[in-house]
């Protein structure tokens, strides 16, 4: 069975009540609370995204998002009271779309939530053959959403690609956060945090020295640029 959302938060309470508000707005969801439940209920049901919390009663957030993501390439969504950045960048360098900080406002979460697969459904849905890029080095195959380097496959997540695409799509000039943030993740939501690490996930794909980036330069306090060899 589909559905839009899948809930993974053992706050019983808090997950039901974000569900029901969802079903409400026409956004199909389900919530289940613990890591067993959610592998149990992927076996049989597809979602459109997830939203993960990191602390489950039976284990970790994290160690589900890299099972989930061994097998789906669909948004998640970390939802948590734990607010360091470290915890931030652990839950995006594992396969995180975004980050959530609890308590929420269940508008704006249905807000983005409602962006999110709005994004997701529209980039499944283009033909974007015509985007393909090769350099000799670097090469984008848009139809099946690979990225090549040297030749070799390489993983990246359905938002890295959606970014790394948009910025070769406008090479060799500069893209503002503010730009990126309403084509790429189409919202103002995102942080620059997450943004952040994303493009250095990037960059650890693509770059020969992610430390002193060629394709992807930053541009001071205004944002990236795609630079052409």
């Amino acid at each position: 069975m589909h559905y839009d959302c899948l809930i993974i938060d053992d706050e019983k309470e808090l997950a039901d009540n974000t569900a029901e508000y969802f079903n409400m707005f026409e956004v199909r969801t389900k919530a289940v609370y613990s890591g067993l439940e959610a592998e149990s209920f992927l076996k049989s049901n597809e979602p459109s995204m997830v939203l993960l919390d990191i602390n489950l009663g039976d284990g970790s957030g994290f160690e589900l998002c890299k099972k989930i993501r061994k097998t789906l390439d669909i948004p998640i969504l970390f939802i948590s009271a734990r607010n360091t950045d470290d915890d931030k960048i652990i839950a995006l360098n594992i396969g995180g779309d975004d980050y959530i900080e609890k308590p929420y406002s269940l508008g704006v979460l249905l807000a983005k939530v409602k962006v999110v697969l709005k994004r997701f459904a529209s980039s499944d849905s283009k033909d974007d053959t015509d985007r393909d890029y090769d350099d000799g080095y670097l090469r984008l195959d848009t139809a099946n959403k690979t990225v090549y380097v040297e030749g070799k496959g390489k993983k990246i997540t359905s938002i890295e690609w959606k970014l790394l695409e948009y910025l070769i799509a406008n090479r060799n000039r500069l893209v503002t956060k503010f730009e990126i943030f309403d084509n790429v993740w189409c919202d103002r939501y995102t942080t620059d945090g997450t943004l952040n690490v994303h493009i250095r996930k990037i960059r650890e794909v693509i770059e020969r020295d992610p430390q002193n980036p060629k394709y992807i330069v930053t541009v001071w306090k205004e944002g990236y640029k795609f630079i052409e060899p």
